[in-house]
């Protein structure tokens, strides 16, 4: 009861149903395109959850048709990140809230025009939408590396600040923190792998994967970001008195 408890909680906000929808779809994708790939037999069923994947995923892009003033606010609120402590993360962080940014209006006019809503060619629009993505997922790639060297650093420091062993409250808190960066790092690698291939053919491996690998990629990035997502909630409701 605890975890449809849990589930229904998360499915009431719309970060938690995105991540749900996500996971759901790269899963649909996986399965289906292992299917089609390696089992002829069961080659319908395969396709049926390929089309169940593509639904999915439409439905995630049209319900980021809402996103624009969110993250426009998010963008606002950080600013040129003056409160950021390290130079190197404020700007990493800027420069990705702005791909980020651009990116929105850049999907819906791509969607609008498969829409036949808007007359323009949505090939190039989509093209652009997912550089926008590349660019935030390697900045974000980029400030996760730099994080991870900087606290294994700072840990190596405190080590040596004390003669006996330090504090294990810090230690664990720099720990903690080092794990949630490492797995932003192969949540945005996984993503990057998958935002590549959709670029025109001829952008290193674009347009190379089978279905099932882009499923893959797609499944790996959206459990880390699920796992961090109740690890994240327990944390909280583990400080809350």
């Amino acid at each position: 009861m605890a975890a449809l408890s849990g589930l229904a909680s998360a499915l009431e906000s719309y970060r938690g149903r995105d991540r749900l929808i996500r996971t759901l779809g790269y899963c649909c994708q996986l399965v289906g395109g292992v299917l089609v790939e390696q089992c002829p037999a069961r080659s319908e069923v395969g396709t049926r959850l390929m089309a169940v994947s593509a639904q999915l995923s439409h439905c995630r892009t049209v319900l980021r048709l809402f996103d624009d003033l969110a993250m426009f606010m998010y963008t606002k609120q950080y600013g040129l990140g003056t409160e950021e402590e390290d130079v190197f993360v404020r700007w990493m962080s800027v420069l990705g809230n702005i791909a980020d940014q651009l990116f929105y209006p850049c999907e819906h006019i791509a969607w609008a025009a498969d829409a036949k809503i808007l007359h323009v060619d949505s090939s190039w629009w989509w093209t652009l939408s997912t550089t926008f993505w590349c660019l935030s997922l390697l900045l974000g790639v980029a400030r996760s590396l730099w994080m991870v060297l900087k606290l294994r650093q700072r840990l190596r420091s405190l080590t040596v600040a004390f003669t006996s062993q330090p504090p294990w409250s810090k230690r664990r808190a720099i720990k903690v923190q080092m794990q949630s960066e490492v797995l932003t790092l192969l949540s945005n690698l996984a993503d990057l792998a998958n935002a590549v291939h959709w670029l025109p053919p001829g952008v290193l491996w674009a347009g190379r994967f089978p279905p099932w690998l882009v499923g893959l990629m797609g499944t790996v990035s959206s459990l880390l970001s699920m796992y961090q997502a109740a690890r994240a909630g327990g944390q909280a409701n583990a400080t809350t008195p």
